[in-house]
C-alpha cells in the first residue's frame, strides 16, 4: 500500500513538473535557458542585478579600442557546429571554431569538419580547439578503447590545431606605418565533466581545473570550449576559468558549449564587473539553501557595488568623456546551434566577427 503510494505520488510529481516545463513556466534541465519563475526561485535580487548590470555594459560601449594606426585584424568566431555548417561565413584574417566541430566525435566525421574549414578562403589563418564531443581528439576518450581504437591519423590541412598549447600567428599591418602584426593565441578544449567516458577532454569541477595557472599571460585571444562562470553560460561554467580571465585579462575569448548562450559580452576587469560576479559566485554555491540566497547581507552589498560602480564608469563616459582604462576585454560564445534543437541558427549575425 505505502509502495503504491509512493509510487503514484511520484508519478502525480512527474505529470506536474511536465506540465511546468509544457507551459513555459520552468525550464527541463540546466541546459536550456531560466524562466521568470527559475531566476526568482534562484535569486530575485541576482535577478535585478543582472538586468542592471548589462544595462551599465550597453551604456559603456566598447571595451578597448583597436591600436591607432594599424588595420584592424577581423576574428570571425564559430563553435558547436555538430557536423552541420553555416550557409554563410563572413570574410575576416583569422578563423575560430571553439570546439564540438561533429556531432559524433569519429574520426571520418571530424575530417569532413576539418575539409570544410580549410577550404574557407580569404583566412591569413585558421585554430581549431576540441569540445566535448569531439572524441576521437582525446586519447582517453573510451571510443579509443578495445576494438574501437583508431590508427588513422587526421590531416589538419593547414588548420591549426590547439590542445592547452600557445600560438603566435602573425598578420600583414595594412595600416599607415605597415609592417606585421601578430596575436598569441592560447587554446583548451577542457569542459567539467557533462556526460560518459566517451566524452572528450572532462575534468571534475571538484578537483583541480586543468587551465589553473597554466594560460600564458601573453594570451592575446583566449580559445576555451568551456565559458567562464557567470558570462554567456547559463551559470553552468567554470570559476576557474573565471579566474584565470582576471589574471590574464585577454582582449577576447571565444567559447561555445552552451548553445543557449551564443552571444557577445564586454568585460572591463574593474570594481562594478567584480561586485557582480562575486554576487553571482555566492548566489549559486552549491551548499547555500533558499533562505542565504534570498537574505544574504553581504550579497545585498555586492548589489549596491555594482550600481555605485556602475554609475561611475558610466558617468565618466558620458559625462566627463573619459577615454577608459583600455583593459577591458570581448567575450564571445560563438555557438551556431539554434538552442538545443539539432538546428543551425538563421541569418547573417550567427557567426560572430570581433575587430581587434
Amino acid at each position: 500500500m505505502l509502495r503504491l503510494i509512493s509510487n503514484l505520488t511520484s508519478n502525480l510529481h512527474s505529470l506536474f513538473y511536465s506540465l511546468l516545463v509544457l507551459c513555459h513556466i520552468t525550464r527541463l534541465n540546466e541546459w536550456e535557458p531560466p524562466t521568470l519563475l527559475d531566476a526568482l526561485l534562484l535569486s530575485p535580487l541576482l535577478y535585478l542585478t543582472t538586468k542592471l548590470y548589462y544595462v551599465i555594459l550597453f551604456l559603456r560601449g566598447h571595451p578597448f579600442h583597436p591600436p591607432p594606426h594599424h588595420s584592424r585584424i577581423r576574428v570571425v568566431c564559430l563553435s558547436d557546429t555538430h557536423s552541420l555548417r553555416p550557409s554563410h561565413i563572413p570574410q575576416g584574417d583569422l578563423l575560430i571554431h571553439a570546439g564540438d566541430l561533429s556531432a559524433t566525435g569519429i574520426f571520418d566525421d571530424l575530417q569532413d569538419q576539418i575539409n570544410w574549414i580549410s577550404s574557407l578562403q580569404g583566412f591569413k589563418h585558421k585554430v581549431v580547439i576540441a569540445g566535448n564531443h569531439d572524441c576521437f581528439l582525446d586519447p582517453n576518450s573510451s571510443i579509443h578503447r578495445g576494438g574501437l581504437k583508431e590508427k588513422r591519423k587526421l590531416d589538419w590541412k593547414g588548420v591549426t590545431y590547439l590542445q592547452d598549447e600557445l600560438v603566435t600567428l602573425d598578420f600583414e599591418d595594412r595600416g599607415e606605418g605597415g609592417g606585421r602584426r601578430k596575436l598569441n593565441v592560447f587554446g583548451s578544449g577542457w569542459v567539467p565533466r557533462c556526460g560518459g567516458d566517451d566524452f572528450a577532454f572532462q575534468y571534475d569541477p571538484a578537483e583541480k581545473a586543468p587551465w589553473e595557472g597554466r594560460i600564458p599571460v601573453e594570451t592575446d585571444v583566449l580559445v576555451t570550449h568551456c565559458p567562464p562562470k557567470g558570462h554567456r553560460d547559463l551559470l553552468v561554467g567554470c570559476p576557474s576559468l573565471l579566474s584565470e580571465l582576471w589574471r590574464v585579462k585577454p582582449k577576447l575569448h571565444v567559447f561555445g558549449h552552451v548553445h543557449h548562450g551564443a552571444g557577445v559580452e564586454s568585460v572591463f576587469f574593474d570594481e562594478c564587473q567584480a561586485a557582480y560576479e562575486s554576487l553571482l559566485l555566492r548566489t549559486t554555491m552549491t551548499d547555500r539553501n533558499a533562505l542565504k540566497r534570498w537574505w544574504d547581507v553581504q550579497g545585498f552589498v555586492d548589489a549596491l557595488n555594482v550600481v555605485r560602480y556602475g554609475l561611475q564608469s558610466v558617468l565618466w563616459k558620458w559625462i566627463m568623456a573619459g577615454p577608459g582604462s583600455n583593459n577591458g576585454g570581448v567575450l564571445v560564445n560563438a555557438g551556431v546551434m539554434k538552442g538545443n534543437t539539432g538546428r543551425l541558427r538563421k541569418g547573417r549575425r550567427a557567426v560572430k566577427v570581433v575587430d581587434l
